[in-house]
């Protein structure tokens, strides 16, 4: 017997289609290096390949919208359930390269994200074999990128002069900054809640953080090389803008990076016409609010399928009262899977604004937005999760989680009070008074007037529970836990 041939993963996918091929060599090598750049080019492999699998039926999309792309396909039944799934998921994990630290990546994540993808998308061409070639699928082996790229990548960059190496280094290191930037917020904040850091004098001012690596540097980085394929790379020449806005290399230069995005824009680049259309939508410091301009650049930019872009045209138009249109844009962006327009559908579908109105639909992009990380919308989901017994998905456990991710990367007052008054009735299936003292305490520390004024009867509440208990409890234990308690809510 002959031995079985096993062909490498590249060929694989070359076999299957020679015009996927391009996108995944190029998500498969940038793995490593540029994770975000990875899961773009995961993006684009998925949107071809509904353009592949729409070939053979004739199908003629009547968007360039990828979500309607996989639910036109699998409406007219030229894709089963598996393969739809398989395909939203990729359209998922792709959005998330355009802005990790929305969704809370850390590096490590990031990385898992993108390996994971490639392997999806393996495994997902492997079960289309049959259908688009006729065959049974060949063996192959998944080989693991080549460890040189990021060398290669530098040589490219350093010696060559080349220009897209030099924006793709940069894209690498403001990943890293962001990344870190989310980090170190954390932290921060981690330290800051902390029960001993609210009540102890001396830890005040002293930081957690010994990393050598800082967002600033990883920032400064990644605006040099901006700033040197600027001149030749439209896609760079954007991101020099975004680097000045920001002030990545020390004091912003507003204005000019604001021209700078806007020659991007002039030239195509989608994210350029996006972030022009809002400076437009919004006002700027070189651009005044102009509605019509706002419009054609943002009607560009959606046409290119970015989700803030589809956004912000859903704002425009709720600003001009033509909910049916604002609707209809921010329904895209939510399919799409940005989170913020999946909290304002939410919002929109439980107070039927430009659509009939459905609490169940809305309770769905509601639990969908807090799933990828929107803060408001893991407030009200953990709000209705403990309050509401009939919650779509009600979940203690995760009720919890919500709220003290909401006070991590939020600084949430509304947050801190939820939880504080949560742990001190028992209503996560347990009672701590210590640390609904020291929510509270740190919630009256940030609260506003309004705030100040539902915190205070609160206070004296739990005080006096405090109290009460402390009359007649016997255990050790439990008295220590009250009096530090105790010691927290003391003025």
């Amino acid at each position: 017997m002959g031995t079985k041939t096993v062909i490498k993963d590249s060929e694989f996918i070359q076999d299957f289609s020679a015009s996927l091929s391009d996108d995944y060599l190029k998500a498969k090598s940038y793995v490593q290096d540029v994770p975000t750049q990875s899961l773009l080019h995961i993006r684009s492999f998925t949107h071809k390949l509904t353009e592949l699998l729409g070939q053979d039926k004739h199908i003629v999309f009547s968007s360039p919208n990828l979500y309607d792309r996989i639910e036109q396909l699998n409406q007219q039944r030229v894709i089963d359930v598996k393969t739809t799934r398989a395909l939203h998921r990729l359209r998922a994990d792709g959005n998330r390269g355009a802005h990790p630290e929305k969704y809370h990546l850390t590096q490590a994540q990031l990385l898992a994200l993108v390996q994971k993808s490639i392997k999806d998308v393996l495994a997902l061409v492997e079960h289309l074999y049959p259908k688009v070639k006729g065959q049974v699928a060949p063996d192959y082996r998944y080989e693991a990128s080549d460890a040189m790229t990021a060398k290669d990548l530098c040589y490219r960059a350093v010696m060559e002069d080349d220009a897209e190496a030099q924006y793709l280094v940069g894209i690498s290191f403001k990943t890293k900054a962001l990344i870190l930037k989310e980090q170190e917020l954390q932290q921060d904040q981690e330290f800051a809640t902390s029960a001993e850091a609210t009540s102890n004098p001396e830890f005040s001012g002293v930081s957690p953080l010994t990393s050598h690596i800082s967002a600033a540097d990883s920032f400064a980085r990644a605006a040099y090389w901006f700033a040197l394929a600027a001149p030749r790379h439209m896609e760079a020449l954007h991101e020099h803008g975004v680097a000045l806005i920001h002030g990545y290399q020390g004091v912003p230069e507003v204005a000019k990076g604001e021209q700078l995005i806007a020659t991007a824009a002039e030239a195509g680049v989608v994210n350029a016409m996006a972030l022009l259309g809002y400076f437009y939508l919004v006002g700027s410091e070189s651009f005044q609010p102009d509605s019509k301009l706002a419009l054609q650049y943002l009607q560009r930019a959606a046409e290119g399928e970015q989700t803030e872009a589809m956004a912000n045209l859903g704002v425009l138009y709720y600003q001009q009262k033509n909910l049916t249109q604002a609707y209809h844009f921010i329904s895209k962006a939510a399919q799409a899977g940005y989170p913020h327009a999946q909290y304002h559908l939410a919002l929109m579908l439980a107070n039927g604004d430009g659509c009939t109105r459905d609490m169940i639909a809305s309770e769905y992009w509601m639990a969908e937005a807090a799933e990828q990380g929107q803060l408001d919308a893991m407030l009200t989901r953990a709000q209705h999760m403990i309050n509401d017994d009939n919650a779509f998905g009600s979940d203690l456990t995760q009720a919890e989680d919500y709220l003290r991710q909401v006070i991590k990367y939020g600084h949430s007052v509304p947050a801190m009070i939820e939880l504080s008054m949560a742990l001190a009735d028992g209503m996560l299936g347990r009672i701590d008074v210590v640390g609904a003292a020291a929510l509270l305490k740190l919630a009256r520390q940030h609260a506003n007037k309004k705030e100040a004024e539902i915190i205070e009867p609160l206070w004296r509440s739990l005080a006096l529970q405090i109290k009460n208990v402390l009359k007649v409890t016997q255990d050790p234990a439990e008295i220590h836990s009250l009096n530090r308690a105790q010691t927290l809510l003391v003025i």
